[in-house]
């Protein structure tokens, strides 16, 4: 038998089976990977992390009460150590669309650690000697703490990467907001022509859009700091003993650095409810939403370039055609669209396992951890790649800016105060059944005295507040 091909035979409550000799995971992993061939996808490695995280720390805080030797505790340390640093994760290889609560997520993890903390002590995989699986790397454990805790642990190590990427692309608005505060262009609503407003009006308002997103975001990881680790089967925290929680909470702090962590006030409520996660993964498709929204304004106003609007001008990132020569598609926000998309059904996944839960347990808890870190991973690689290689380097068509404006049938409204409404509508009817522009119907018609049209048809005036009056100019409004 090749060494590749080589197995050794493992035994379980339900009887024996062979696993892969070279394999650090055992026999219940490989139950999983019969049971579960579903997606060909392997977990996410934010998800691996943050539950060698809570081995890791098990193993410290069972060394520290004395539960667990110093031999042991010592050999689940390093073997988690090796994995924090990189290696044996090839090993972790369970369907996320798996048993209930993710039983087999732990079990694979509690296997790979057993096998090499024997191994570093000397001894060949499989045996489960001196270190088991279930005794030792999973003392005072169960599936049902470990995995609520793994989900707030993930999230929160990737939170502060999503959050950097939300500010660079709002900061990136920002700048653009700030070098396009000069011109003005049409305003729309309904598509349809409405009063004057600024490009870098717009461009702010992105970014106070994303800054918001943002905040929400925040206020719902920190609800993701409070831990039920040491809830055990139940959440009643059997088989745990009573400094546990608070040393797991202090450790997982040290070796993850995320400082919001905290004892949970209710152990069992944060076993029962997967809410906080549901309102982490609603905030990111409220992210979402929004940033879609953004991503079709610069593609409405990119659109073109000779039947189009034309007002903005994107980096050319690729041809945009395989048969039309010369054309460049939006295809960083086309791209930021369909991630969007993606993140609000992931959202619609996890609201919906949320509310699966029964009594004591949510068995839900595999697929609510993959749609929110997946969310989490594709969003903030697609705002990195917004900012890097578009929003930066967005330009403005400005003669196409004032070509529009000029031309809008809605520059009627600046008139109102001087003819009323109706008198406005008339003019704004007439100039797009004339083909005229509102103002030099004005200065054709005499609708107001000539030393008057300029400051009441200002354009940049009218994208703020104020009001044309009179022969005396415009009144700042408070």
């Amino acid at each position: 038998m090749s060494q590749s091909n080589a197995t050794r035979i493992e035994r379980d409550s339900l009887g024996e089976l062979p696993v892969p000799a070279h394999a650090l995971y055992g026999i219940q992993t490989v139950r999983a990977m019969h049971n579960f061939p579903i997606s060909g996808l392997r977990p996410l490695e934010p998800f691996v992390v943050a539950h060698v995280w809570i081995k890791l720390a098990a193993a410290l805080t069972h060394r520290d009460t004395g539960r667990l030797d110093a031999t042991r505790a010592g050999a689940i340390v390093a073997a988690a150590q090796e994995v924090l640093h990189g290696a044996h994760r090839d090993q972790f290889v369970v369907d996320p669309y798996q048993a209930g609560a993710g039983t087999s997520h732990n079990m694979n993890v509690n296997e790979v650690l057993a096998n090499r903390a024997n191994e570093l002590l000397g001894e060949p995989r499989g045996a489960y000697a001196p270190v088991h699986p279930n005794d030792h790397v999973n003392m005072a454990q169960s599936t049902n703490d470990t995995i609520p805790t793994n989900i707030r642990l993930a999230v929160l190590r990737q939170w502060p990467a999503l959050a950097s990427a939300i500010d660079g692309v709002a900061d990136a608005f920002a700048e653009r907001a700030l070098a396009f505060d000069h011109i003005v262009k049409a305003g729309r609503t309904h598509l349809q022509d409405a009063m004057p407003i600024r490009l870098g009006q717009e461009f702010a308002a992105y970014a106070g859009t994303l800054r918001r997103a943002r905040q929400r975001l925040a206020q719902a990881a920190d609800y993701l700091g409070e831990l039920g680790i040491g809830g055990s089967a139940v959440g009643t925290g059997v088989t745990v003993e009573p400094v546990y929680p608070a040393l797991m909470v202090r450790h997982l702090r040290d070796i993850s650095g995320i400082d919001a962590l905290r004892v949970g006030d209710d152990r069992i409520q944060l076993m029962q409810s997967m809410g906080d996660a549901a309102a982490f993964s609603s905030s990111m498709r409220l992210l979402a939403v929004e940033l879609s929204k953004i991503m079709n304004d610069l593609r409405l106003m990119v659109s073109g370039p000779r039947t189009g609007l034309d007002e903005i001008v994107l980096p050319a990132v690729q041809p945009g055609s395989s048969i039309m020569p010369g054309k460049i598609n939006p295809s960083v926000p086309e791209m930021v669209n369909q991630v969007c998309l993606q993140v609000m059904g992931c959202d619609l996944t996890v609201a919906m396992a949320a509310e699966h839960g029964q009594l004591e347990l949510n068995i839900t808890m595999p697929v609510i951890a993959h749609n929110i870190l997946l969310s989490m991973q594709l969003l903030t690689n697609a705002m990195t790649v917004l900012t890097e290689r578009c929003v930066r380097g967005i330009e403005a068509n400005e003669p196409m800016c004032r070509y529009w404006v000029e031309r809008s049938a809605a520059l009627a409204t600046a008139l109102m105060p001087q003819i009323g409404y109706a008198a406005a509508a008339e003019l704004s009817k007439r100039s797009v059944r004339e083909g005229t522009l509102i103002r030099d119907l004005v200065k054709r018609e005499q609708v107001l005295p000539p030393d008057q049209v300029d400051t009441v048809l200002d354009l940049h005036r009218l994208t703020n507040i104020g009001v044309p009056i009179g022969t005396h100019g415009l009144v700042s409004g408070g």
